[in-house]
C-alpha cells in the first residue's frame, strides 16, 4: 500500500461524521436486529459473530433448501450458485474470484498457506510473533521439522506503538537475513492490535520475504480491501466481523503467486491452476455458504467506514475512563492505526493466568460482565473485551462501573 492508498485510506475514515457513531438511535435499531440475551452483558464477541435476523432467516431457508433437496440440488444447481457467491466475495474483498477459494475459517486457510509454502529450502529461517494466533505459530513451528528451517519468534513491544512495531519487524529482519517468510497478524486475537501490515509487508517485499496474513479479526472490523494489506497470501473469516453462519472462511492467493502454494495432498487430480486445490475439506454446511450474500447485504446497508467508527466508539467508551483508574493497565494503544474494537487490559501487577481468570470471574459472577482472559503474551495474562454492533452503550458503561468496582 502506498502513500496515496494510505492516506486515501484516512481521508476516508475522517469522512465519517463522529455525530454518526454516536447516534443511539440509529445504532439502537441495528442492535435490535440481533437476538442477544440481555441477562448478561456479552463483551465477548471474539470467537463468531453473530447473525443478524435477516442473515439468521436466510440461514434457516437455506438449511431447509439443503436437507429437502439433497443430493440431486448439490450435484446441479448448486455449485453454479456457489460459484456466484464466491464471485461477489471477491468483489466485497477486492481480489478477482480467482485469487479466492472458500474455507471452513482462518485457521484452516492459514493451515493451508503456511504449510503449503513450498518456497522454503533447509537452511531458510521463517518468522512468527507472540501475539499470533495459536495454532498458526503451531505451524509455524512445524516448518523445522518440515522444511528443515529456523524458526524465528519474537515478542512484540509492549507497551507497542505503530513505529514501534515497524521497528521491531525491520530490526528482525535485519538480524536474521535468511528469512524468507514472515507471518503477521492483522488484529490480534488476544488484545486486539492491529500491526501496520501494509507497512512491514512492504519492506519484507524489499528484502525477499513472503509476509502471510492472518486477517481472521481483520475483515468486517477495520475499514479496507484486502489488496490493501500489500501481502500476496491472506486467510480470512466471514464468521466474525461479516456475520455470516458459522463455518466460512476464506483462503487468497495473489495470483500469478498460486504454484508457491502446494496443492493439497487431497486433491491428486484437481486443476493445479484452480485456487480451490490448495484446500481440502470435503463435506462442509453448504446452507451457511449459500447465506453469505445474506451477512454481505447486511453489512454492506450499514457501511463500513461507519461500522468501523461504531465499534471504535464502543471501545473507546470504556477505555478513557478505563485508563483513569490507577489499578488497571490497559494494552492497547489509542493511536487509531492501532486499534479496532478489541481491547485488552489487565489490573496492575496481575500478569498471570490465574489472576485473570479470576478476575473475568469476578466481573461475570459479581457484575454479569462476560469476557474472556488471554494468555500467551510476552508481558503475561489479559482479559479482552469485545463489544459488536449488538453491544449497547449502556451495556458499556455498566462495564466501566464494575471495572471501577474490581479495580478497587
Amino acid at each position: 500500500m502506498d502513500r496515496r492508498t494510505l492516506l486515501g485510506a484516512a481521508a476516508a475514515a475522517a469522512s465519517v461524521p463522529p455525530a454518526l457513531a454516536a447516534d443511539e438511535d440509529r445504532w439502537a435499531k441495528i442492535a435490535a436486529q440481533y437476538d442477544i440475551t440481555r441477562k448478561t452483558v456479552q463483551l465477548e464477541h471474539g470467537n463468531w459473530g453473530m447473525m443478524a435476523r435477516p442473515v439468521l432467516a436466510a440461514y434457516r431457508g437455506q438449511v431447509e433448501r439443503v436437507n429437502r433437496d439433497t443430493s440431486f440440488y448439490a450435484r446441479r444447481e448448486m455449485p453454479g450458485e456457489i460459484e456466484a457467491i464466491r464471485a461477489r466475495v471477491a468483489a466485497a474483498m477486492g481480489v478477482s474470484v480467482q485469487e479466492i477459494a472458500f474455507t471452513r475459517n482462518a485457521t484452516e486457510a492459514m493451515r493451508a498457506l503456511i504449510l503449503g509454502y513450498n518456497r522454503l529450502r533447509p537452511g531458510d529461517a521463517v518468522l512468527h510473533a507472540d501475539l499470533d494466533y495459536d495454532s498458526m505459530q503451531a505451524c509455524m513451528e512445524s516448518l523445522k521439522a518440515r522444511r528443515g528451517v529456523e524458526v524465528v519468534k519474537i515478542a512484540l513491544p509492549c507497551p507497542p506503538t505503530h513505529q514501534g512495531l515497524i521497528d521491531a519487524y525491520d530490526a528482525a529482519f535485519r538480524a536474521n537475513p535468511r528469512l524468507r517468510m514472515v507471518l503477521l497478524t492483522q488484529v490480534s486475537h488476544r488484545t486486539g492490535l492491529v500491526l501496520p501490515v501494509a507497512e512491514i509487508a512492504t519492506m519484507a517485499r524489499a528484502r525477499g520475504i513472503d509476509a502471510l496474513v492472518d486477517a481472521a479479526h481483520g475483515v468486517g472490523q477495520i475499514d479496507y480491501r484486502l489488496p490493501d494489506l500489500g501481502a500476496d497470501f491472506i486467510g480470512i473469516n466471514l464468521h466474525k466481523w461479516i456475520g455470516a453462519p458459522l463455518g466460512v472462511g476464506a483462503i487468497v492467493i495473489r495470483e500469478g503467486r498460486l504454484a508457491d502454494i502446494d496443492v493439497d495432498a487431497a486433491e491428486p487430480s484437481a486443476n493445479p491452476g484452480d485456487i480451490r486445490s490448495r484446500v481440502h475439506t470435503g463435506t462442509v454446511d453448504y446452507a451457511a455458504q449459500l447465506s453469505v450474500p445474506a451477512a454481505l447485504d447486511f453489512q454492506e446497508s450499514i457501511g463500513l467506514a461507519a461500522k468501523q467508527a461504531r465499534l471504535r466508539a464502543l471501545r473507546d467508551r470504556w477505555v478513557r475512563p478505563a485508563r483513569e483508574l490507577a489499578n488497571v493497565e490497559i494494552l492497547t494503544p489509542d493511536d487509531p492505526r492501532c486499534y479496532g474494537a478489541i481491547t485488552a487490559f489487565r489490573l496492575k501487577g496481575q500478569v498471570s493466568h490465574d489472576a485473570n481468570v479470576v478476575l473475568a470471574k469476578r466481573l461475570l459472577e459479581g457484575h454479569g460482565i462476560f469476557t474472556v482472559h488471554r494468555d500467551g503474551l510476552a508481558s503475561g495474562s489479559c482479559v479482552r473485551v469485545t463489544p459488536a454492533l449488538a453491544t449497547t452503550m449502556d451495556e458499556v458503561d455498566r462495564f466501566v462501573a464494575a471495572l471501577r468496582n474490581v479495580a478497587g
